[in-house]
């Protein structure tokens, strides 16, 4: 595996909602799914190499997973993380 492809493990893919395009908006940041092993230093060091920007500040969030039940059959949802990762204020992401 090369360095490059574990970028991109681990960027996984962005969170588009309402929060995050407002924080995209308002605070230049923009939201991962990252997976739960990866830690800031790696997101940081992910973000700048595959995006070409400067990275201020990365805030991660832990989401449990939730209880499902579809007949007799009952377990949870995936746990995952995201990664909140503010830019400098010039610097800009392009999702497509």
């Amino acid at each position: 595996m090369t360095a490059l492809d574990k970028m991109y493990a681990i960027i996984q893919k962005p969170v588009i909602t309402e929060k995050a395009t407002d924080d995209q908006a308002n605070r230049n940041a923009y939201h991962f799914r990252v997976p739960l092993t990866a830690n800031k230093v790696q997101i940081r060091h992910a973000v700048e190499k595959l995006f070409d920007v400067k990275v201020m500040s990365v805030n991660t969030a832990r989401t449990r997973g939730k209880w499902r039940r579809k007949g007799y059959t009952a377990g949870t949802s995936s746990a995952w993380k995201r990664a909140m990762v503010t830019l400098r204020q010039d610097d800009v992401i392009e999702f497509l």
